[in-house]
């Protein structure tokens, strides 16, 4: 089968959140081991000695909180195109310059899709008193294409998920707006398993309009992901399918489907989002020199855009201001490691991918030099440890570091084949650069994933000091570190 980058990325995603759900199941309490003698030769006590100030510092440090409130709050929404992503970029470079830093721009383009009027009302239905029409609330999804300003209307067809729709076939879903009611399981992500509930919903988001769309549904709709219930609709992106597509709260998906039971429902939907034409945006990178070995990398990162509904703080300025804390830290202790620290901030995560591809194409001949590479993209909650994938031998070697990290309960290190929150660092895993994502507790990330609830406040500080902390720590290690891990 060929599958395109879009496609690719999202299997990616998928498989990357399973294993954080088989950690999370098992409710892992994983206590870092006693090095062995190897392992202790890899982190010296005088690096150890300069971890711990790392941590300490990070701890009662609120740079990297006062870089996430003007991202979310003075510059708001960064949707990949948009003219606050390109402030964004000049505003993250520029404070990549104040630290030190050698700052330059990867250039990339992006799509640029912008959301216009979203409106719903159910215009016929059982016991429909004269007149009177039912507000539906909704999103559009960034695959969306538009009704047209008059909208459109037509029945609605509800469908729990692709077996239903399948039975349904061509005769009965031509010409309407279907309806996908795959519910979001609330008990798992009270649990612990949100990646769970996640991934058991979001394939009727990315792939649901594209599967109605070949039996010639006019428009579809999907229930929102979410753990939370406010009538607050998740945007997100999906296949082009070239019809509407959107997003209803949970509570307005249940009334259709408890309507849609007793009789026919008709709806009358205006979606008018556009696809401009592509932009040019940028990666902003930052290096701090090695000492010894400028030319050996090691990657600290988040992503940069967000969507458009809330200010992107949890996914993902949080993880762009904790990388950019890492470097400030080294700078303010005067550490100057070996090897070159880079500071990345990755551009169009959220759609198509269009930085992290760049970076691969740009740089693919140096990944021999890149030791490791680090991001976050879970949420800004407290930080359990990191995810990996990398050899035995290198996660041996990162032991002490664990060690140092146990104090804050960062501690955890679990090895998967596709680690969550590693999108953008996923081609450097592919060509065999260790990667980690950094491990959050995400109980209450689908809360406000995607919504317009994804603001600076749901960023606990004390949190995103430790966040910072954990990432810190683990990138000067990787940097300093006697000899380079094993691959």
């Amino acid at each position: 089968m060929n599958l395109g980058p879009r496609s690719r990325r999202r299997i990616l995603r998928a498989l990357s959140l399973i294993f954080l759900t088989s950690l999370l199941a098992a409710q892992i309490q994983q206590a870092p081991q006693q090095p062995s003698s190897a392992n202790a030769d890899s982190v010296s006590s005088e690096l150890v000695h300069q971890l711990e100030a790392i941590k300490s510092t990070a701890l009662s440090d609120d740079y990297a909180y006062r870089q996430l409130a003007h991202l979310t709050e003075n510059i708001g929404p960064r949707p990949a195109g948009s003219a606050a992503a390109n402030a964004a970029v000049e505003y993250v470079a520029a404070q990549m310059r104040e630290l030190g830093l050698d700052v330059h721009l990867d250039k990339c383009k992006v799509r640029h899709w912008v959301r216009g009027t979203e409106t719903a009302e159910l215009v016929d239905y059982a016991g429909h008193a004269t007149e009177m029409q039912q507000k539906i609330v909704l999103t559009a999804l960034g695959g969306s294409t538009s009704t047209g300003a008059d909208g459109i209307t037509a029945d609605i067809v509800v469908v729990d998920d692709f077996d239903q729709l399948k039975t349904l076939g061509r005769d009965r879903v031509t010409g309407k707006i279907v309806l996908f009611n795959q519910k979001f399981d609330k008990q798992k992500a009270n649990a612990g398993l949100g990646f769970a509930a996640y991934r058991e919903t979001v394939g009727y988001r990315e792939r649901g309009p594209q599967a109605a769309a070949q039996l010639g549904a006019v428009a579809v709709l999907v229930r929102s992901i979410g753990s939370d219930d406010y009538r607050l609709p998740h945007t997100g992106d999906s296949d082009p399918a070239g019809i509407p597509t959107g997003a209803v709260t949970p509570e307005d998906a249940d009334l259709i489907a408890h309507l849609a039971a007793e009789a026919p429902v008709r709806m009358h939907l205006t979606l008018t989002p556009q696809k401009l034409p592509d932009e040019t945006s940028y990666n902003v990178i930052g290096d701090l020199k090695g000492s010894e070995h400028p030319e050996q990398i090691v990657i600290v990162s988040g992503h940069l855009d967000s969507w458009d509904l809330g200010t992107g703080a949890i996914d993902d300025a949080a993880g762009v201001v904790m990388a950019m804390e890492t470097a400030q830290l080294l700078q303010r202790l005067r550490l100057h490691p070996k090897r070159t620290l880079r500071v990345i901030a990755w551009m169009d995560e959220e759609t198509d991918g269009a930085g992290s591809i760049q970076y691969r194409k740009e740089h693919k001949s140096d990944f021999t030099n890149h030791i490791a590479a680090i991001e976050s993209d879970v949420g800004a909650a407290h930080p359990l440890g990191f995810f990996t994938k990398m050899s035995k031998a290198a996660a041996e070697a990162l032991t002490p570091v664990q060690t140092v990290l146990s104090s804050i309960g960062a501690s955890v290190m679990q090895e998967a084949s596709h680690p969550p929150g590693i999108t953008d660092i996923a081609p450097l895993s592919e060509e065999g650069v260790p990667v980690l994502g950094l491990m959050q507790d995400t109980r209450d990330y689908y809360a406000y994933h995607h919504s317009a609830a994804d603001t600076l406040d749901k960023v606990v500080p004390s949190e995103l000091r430790e966040n910072a902390a954990a990432m810190a720590v683990m990138a000067y290690a990787l940097a300093d570190m006697e000899n380079p891990l094993p691959r």
